[in-house]
């Protein structure tokens, strides 16, 4: 009888356990979904931003649509064009930077700018059109590795990959591929 009462004390045993084995079964999905990381993100329209340095404006930012995500690496998004005019000393516009899309990552503190890039220096008139460019706000540089074309008074210049200064006074194109001599006039297409 003993053997027999330990027998049925070991199946009980065996079948309470299977109850809790099946009873904490979970779908896959809904772990998943539990486990999933929400990003918070807030939208902005008509967006106006103005960067200063030590008390003076030194560029203003349009886009008409804007979304920040708050991830574990924050960035703004600006998805729908984006319009950033750099001043000078005396406050004047100096440069003018348009694309149709932006990226700035908030901790890097650099921008990328891409789909149909244009840099203008009002002063010089010197125009790059480009298909990506960065823009390092604490070194206040734009860089590229990709085809650029700095449109001149008199010339084209045809080249593979920039380093210039975000007022575009100055840069320096790594290969420079080409130059076509043009009688003064500014061409508006790629």
């Amino acid at each position: 009888m003993k053997a027999g009462s330990r027998y049925l004390k070991i199946l009980a045993a065996l079948i309470t356990s299977c109850f809790f084995v099946l009873s904490c079964e979970n779908d896959i999905r809904e772990v998943n979904e539990f486990m999933k990381k929400q990003t918070a993100i807030e939208e902005g329209n008509d967006v106006t931003s103005f960067m200063s340095q030590d008390g003076k404006i030194k560029a203003r930012l349009r886009a008409p649509y804007m979304l920040r995500y708050q991830a574990d690496s924050p960035y703004v998004e600006f998805p729908r064009t984006v319009h950033v005019d750099f001043y000078d000393d005396s406050t004047r516009i100096e440069s003018t930077v348009d694309a149709l899309y932006a990226r700035y990552r908030e901790y890097e503190d650099k921008v990328l700018l891409r789909d149909s890039v244009v840099v203008i220096n009002i002063f010089k008139g010197d125009t790059l059109r480009t298909s990506e460019l960065w823009w390092d706000k604490k070194t206040e540089e734009f860089t590229t590795d990709k085809p650029v074309r700095i449109y001149q008074k008199d010339k084209t210049i045809y080249g593979r990959g920039l380093k210039a200064a975000q007022d575009f006074n100055s840069y320096d194109i790594f290969n420079i591929t080409g130059t076509v001599l043009t009688s003064g006039k500014q061409l508006d297409s790629l």
